[in-house]
């Protein structure tokens, strides 16, 4: 997986987020990926977070855009 976060980006991901931790995965494919990553990024700020990663998030978000493969989540 291509993670916008590059410490993400590594086999040790396990260790650093714990098994019972919630996590919540939005895949490229999605047709709505982008604009929910574009809204998780205007939470971020307005929360006061970095905005950095808000910056970081919304490139992530162009990136998931341009994925050619889309298409509604299914189960």
């Amino acid at each position: 997986m291509k993670h916008a976060r590059p410490d993400y980006n590594s086999s040790d991901l396990d260790l650093r987020i714990p098994d019972d931790e919630p996590v919540f995965l939005i895949r490229g494919q999605d047709r709505v990926s982008g604009d929910a990553v574009r809204a998780w990024a205007d939470l971020n700020d307005r929360a006061g977070g970095d905005p950095k990663l808000s910056r970081l998030a919304r490139e992530h978000a162009k990136v998931m855009d341009a994925w050619t493969k889309k298409k509604l989540a299914d189960l």
